[in-house]
């Protein structure tokens, strides 16, 4: 039976799960598998050209029909980012996640196209910028999150923000089951955003050897890279990120990290170097252990979620 929040109603999906915007990887086969599953799955432009972005959100079209729920990812540390934003507008895509820099610039725009905007927020004070700006819902992102991160985990971020929301707030980072959605349900959230349970899907275009690397990986195997630049990237340690590191913390200086990370999500991702890349992932890993179709995923997510919650009474 679908659920009702303030973010399935927003949307009109059955679940409140989002699938992140992952560079390279997030592109129209898994966002319309996602909405398949009665979800919403984001195109993520980071890595695609502005063709290959229009090109996957035609695909995701072609395979849902005209009332298919998807949305894209909108980098904004991307320097084609202006071109994706106007196909985002053509294309009227349902909705927009916005990353990587200032959003309230674009909510004009993407509004009068009909384009819901949803920004990711690192704190309080642009939760509520947003908000005030009018942005339909927001991501709050922990720095539990593979890739860009932020400086707090997510339970302070729900703690901080949650009390002075309205819209919709979705929550972000190291959530890879039901018990996770669970928790950020009874906080107060009205749906979670998941990337790295997805780069096991399936319908995920991640190579191989990087998603061999995940179901590999134990607690302890991530790492983050930039946290003293102010550009923190999560992953997978490997080669690269102790060589990173390495140049990071004996003061490098930031020309020469820039040119180190040049690259590798590409290796990673793409080409499945596992070593010299960068294989982005969250910090919730030791039960990421098979790869299954995602309708498959969101059937255990949906499952684990509801007896959660049925047994949480139990508890006190």
């Amino acid at each position: 039976m679908p659920w009702k929040t303030k973010l399935t109603k927003l949307l009109s999906i059955d679940y409140p799960i989002i699938q992140g915007g992952m560079a390279y990887i997030s592109d129209g086969l898994l966002a319309a598998a996602m909405a398949h599953a009665g979800c919403a799955g984001v195109i993520g432009s980071g890595g695609f050209t502005t063709d290959e972005v229009r090109d996957n959100i035609r695909r995701a079209k072609d395979i849902l029909g005209p009332r298919g729920i998807f949305g894209v990812n909108l980098m904004l540390q991307a320097p084609n980012k202006d071109d994706v934003a106007q196909i985002i507008c053509d294309e009227k895509v349902p909705f927009v996640t916005l990353g990587a820099g200032n959003p309230l610039p674009w909510f004009d725009d993407l509004h009068h196209a009909g384009v819901k905007c949803i920004p990711v927020v690192p704190n309080v004070k642009l939760a509520k910028r947003v908000q005030d700006a009018g942005a339909d819902a927001l991501v709050v992102e922990g720095m539990e999150a593979g890739g860009h991160d932020g400086k707090l985990t997510l339970m302070a971020l729900l703690e901080n923000v949650l009390p002075d929301i309205e819209i919709p707030v979705i929550a972000a980072g190291g959530i890879v089951d039901g018990r996770g959605i669970a928790a950020a349900l009874v906080m107060g959230a009205s749906g979670v955003q998941m990337g790295t349970r997805f780069l096991l899907a399936e319908e995920c275009r991640l190579h191989p050897k990087a998603k061999e690397a995940i179901i590999k990986a134990q607690d302890t195997d991530s790492t983050v890279t930039g946290f003293t630049t102010g550009d923190s990237v999560r992953g997978l340690k490997n080669a690269f990120s102790e060589k990173y590191l390495k140049a990071e913390y004996s003061g490098s200086p930031l020309e020469e990290l820039i040119s180190l990370a040049v690259g590798t999500t590409r290796k990673g991702a793409v080409e499945g170097d596992t070593e010299n890349g960068y294989v982005l992932a969250g910090m919730s890993l030791t039960h990421l252990t098979r790869i299954q179709p995602v309708e498959e995923i969101v059937e255990e997510l949906v499952s684990e979620t509801e007896r959660t919650l049925a047994g949480a009474k139990g508890l006190i």
